[in-house]
């Protein structure tokens, strides 16, 4: 038997990972696979080998984690930033206020990077993807949507007259998805609509926003503020 090739089974009974290996010996990867592969391992050798694997394993995705948790701090502390200097810009723009409005009563609170706003009424609808175009400049092709209908309707009537409606291109909508009810037949006829922005940004700079706007506009001198620009 080679000498390295007993070096690195009698490593890699202590307890050595590959990368140990091969960096202290300068073996490839493939060589110690076919030498370890032919050997018969102890059981205590396997379950100390096992051990070690997880505990790298477990220290590799702590490090991951830090590192990601690191990443998405900045990047949320960019969000929040960026959406209190755009609401100074934006908070006198009725346009502005009403999608947010809309978005505090209708809009999904519970996801993290996904904001969704579900709703029946197609004017509603319309006026949030207005407020998502025109004030958050969203460009069309980040905008989502699909359609949730019950057994009795017709999938393509229903993705028309929520294109129309949302003045949303047919494209931007995903497959209906059809529901079951205890009743066969609703009195919704065409369903309801979600519209999303699947972006861990852009939700956390609507929270921000949520956060600001209830104090604005229980704040005497906006409404002042508005008064003045009236004269």
């Amino acid at each position: 038997m080679r000498k390295d090739k007993h070096l690195a089974i009698e490593m890699r009974k202590s307890g050595k990972s590959y990368n140990e290996i091969i960096a202290a010996l300068k073996i490839p990867k493939a060589t110690l696979s076919d030498w370890f592969s032919t050997v018969d391992w102890s059981k205590e050798v396997k379950a100390r080998l096992i051990t070690k694997s997880i505990e790298t394993s477990s220290i590799r995705m702590r490090e991951l984690d830090r590192v990601r948790g690191l990443h998405l701090k900045r990047a949320y502390e960019e969000a929040h930033l960026e959406a209190r200097e755009e609401f100074q810009e934006l908070k006198y723009n009725p346009l502005f206020i009403a999608g947010l409005m809309l978005y505090w009563g209708e809009g999904d609170k519970r996801s993290d990077y996904a904001t969704r706003l579900v709703n029946t009424d197609p004017d509603l609808i319309r006026l949030y993807v207005f407020f998502l175009k025109n004030a958050c400049q969203i460009p069309d092709n980040k905008i989502k949507a699909f359609i949730t209908i019950y057994p009795d309707l017709i999938p393509q009537n229903c993705l028309r007259h929520w294109a129309e409606s949302s003045g949303l291109s047919e494209g931007s909508f995903s497959k209906c998805v059809v529901i079951q009810g205890r009743h066969k037949e609703r009195r919704l006829s065409y369903g309801m609509c979600t519209i999303s922005i699947s972006s861990t940004y852009f939700k956390e700079k609507m929270r921000e926003w949520l956060t600001l706007m209830p104090q604005q506009l229980m704040d005497r001198g906006y409404y002042e503020n508005i008064a003045a620009t009236r004269v």
